[in-house]
């Protein structure tokens, strides 16, 4: 059920790997950094069309194939996604102890979003990221430290928060016990 803002950065993913290419090789022929296209397949930002024609084409793949099947069946009345139906979503490679699993995403009038169940396990680790999107998260078990922009919050269960994705941010769990939230990204 991917819209086409959302599901570029799982397409380019998908056939990278398909074609047993490192993210360095399609960025050199794309000439762009290794930062914007694990940035880009992470859901983290949306290229633009330049760019996303020069990954394309560094993938050696036709447009036409590229954007088959992304973004099918989105003028739904609504939408109903079982449990046994969700996927789990590749993000950073480097993140250890991070699962995220896609709950929805779809896209309305040039209005992109996706919401992920995540998954905190105690003592997890990730750089800190930035997103081309608002982000709000509901703490639904456990509890985690969010910093945001170098400031830490700590959430507990039926704590929620709300940020600008583009500031440097990154989730923590000290407290030895898996933290459960849902995470909703707004993209425009």
């Amino acid at each position: 059920m991917d819209s086409y803002l959302i599901g570029i950065g799982k397409k380019i993913r998908t056939i990278r790997k398909e074609k047993n290419l490192y993210a360095s090789e399609i960025a050199k022929r794309a000439n762009v950094s290794n930062g914007l296209i694990s940035r880009i397949e992470n859901g983290r930002t949306i290229p633009s069309v330049p760019v996303l024609l020069s990954i394309i084409n560094a993938l050696e793949i036709e447009p036409s194939d590229f954007f088959e099947n992304i973004g099918k069946g989105k003028d739904q009345k609504f939408y109903v996604i079982r449990n046994s139906e969700l996927e789990t979503v590749e993000r950073e490679d480097e993140a250890v102890g991070f699962t995220y699993h896609s709950l929805f995403s779809n896209e309305k009038d040039f209005i992109g979003f996706e919401t992920v169940l995540l998954t905190l396990a105690p003592d997890c680790k990730r750089e800190t990221v930035e997103t081309d999107a608002f982000e709000f998260k509901y703490i639904i078990r456990g509890r985690c430290d969010y910093i945001i922009d170098g400031e830490s919050v700590t959430l507990n269960e039926g704590d929620s928060i709300f940020f600008d994705g583009r500031l440097a941010h990154v989730p923590k769990n000290p407290y030895g016990l898996e933290c459960l939230m849902i995470a909703f990204y707004l993209y425009s």
